[in-house]
């Protein structure tokens, strides 16, 4: 996945198939006349990209966030659960 994310990064248009999840061994086809992108390039996208787990520690941040400003207009956690589920 982390491949896509990449490529789609460098062109959101791009439409391809990736078989295998190593940019090494990896076989990307580059379809309807998508412009190939370098295993270079992708790679280097790859390093800039957040990790698995900066994903998910920006996700609780922001679910924390949220809440407090929910309870900063007055809700209560009953209604915040209601709303959110969480």
């Amino acid at each position: 996945m982390k491949i896509f994310n990449a490529i789609k990064k460098i062109n959101p248009n791009a439409i391809v198939s990736i078989r295998g999840s190593d940019i090494d061994t990896c076989e990307i086809e580059w379809l309807d006349g998508t412009s190939e992108i370098s295993k270079a390039d992708i790679e280097a996208k790859m390093a800039e990209l957040p990790t698995e787990e900066e994903e998910a520690a920006q996700r609780e941040t922001e679910k924390t966030s949220g809440k407090q400003k929910l309870k900063d207009l007055g809700l209560t956690d009953a209604e915040i659960k209601a709303l959110t589920g969480a």
